[in-house]
């Protein structure tokens, strides 16, 4: 059974378009600060979010910051393992579940994600410095509210990417 599509709008149609290729062109160049920014401190972009979900959450079960960060459970164990071998976090048996493990960010990864984040908000100042006033909290405003539209799609079951059941679907013959 196929879904039925809502009426064809060229306007809104356009738009997409013209907001995927900014969006998509906006997102790889933060795809390269951030590798290029982040990586200068010996980790990776994705350990960075880890301590930054660590520092926003508090403590939490691996399981969990697997879900936050999108990963399965084996690869966030080897970002968990490289961040505790470098001592940014800390990692202990869950107190409620022998099984699960409570991860804790450490001084050191709280002081390395503070100085990480310094800098990268200094080249945000340095992007909007030419932008009045108005115009930053437009945009902020629209980047936040982009962001939480997306985020809420995405974290609510709607596949998003090439293998959503709709595109898997064979064609009626």
């Amino acid at each position: 059974m196929q879904r039925s599509l809502p009426p064809a709008d060229p306007a809104l149609d356009q738009d997409a378009v013209t907001l995927h290729e900014a969006v998509s062109a906006l997102v790889r160049v933060y795809q390269f600060r951030d590798r290029d920014r982040i990586c200068c401190y010996d980790i990776s972009v994705t350990q960075c979010q880890a301590l930054k979900n660590l520092v926003d959450s508090g403590p939490m079960r691996a399981q969990a910051l697997a879900e936050t960060l999108f990963l399965d459970k084996s690869t966030t164990s080897r970002v968990l393992e490289a961040l505790e071998r470098k001592a940014y976090i800390a990692r202990q048996p869950d107190p409620t579940d022998g099984r699960a493990q409570v991860v804790t960010i450490t001084n050191a990864g709280r002081a390395l994600f503070a100085k990480i984040t310094d800098d990268l908000i200094d080249q945000q100042r340095a992007v909007i410095e030419d932008l009045d006033p108005e115009a930053r909290r437009a945009a902020i405003e629209v980047v936040t509210r982009l962001h939480r539209l997306a985020e809420a799609r995405f974290t609510s079951g709607v596949s998003v990417g090439p293998c959503s059941p709709s595109r898997l679907t064979a064609p009626a013959v």
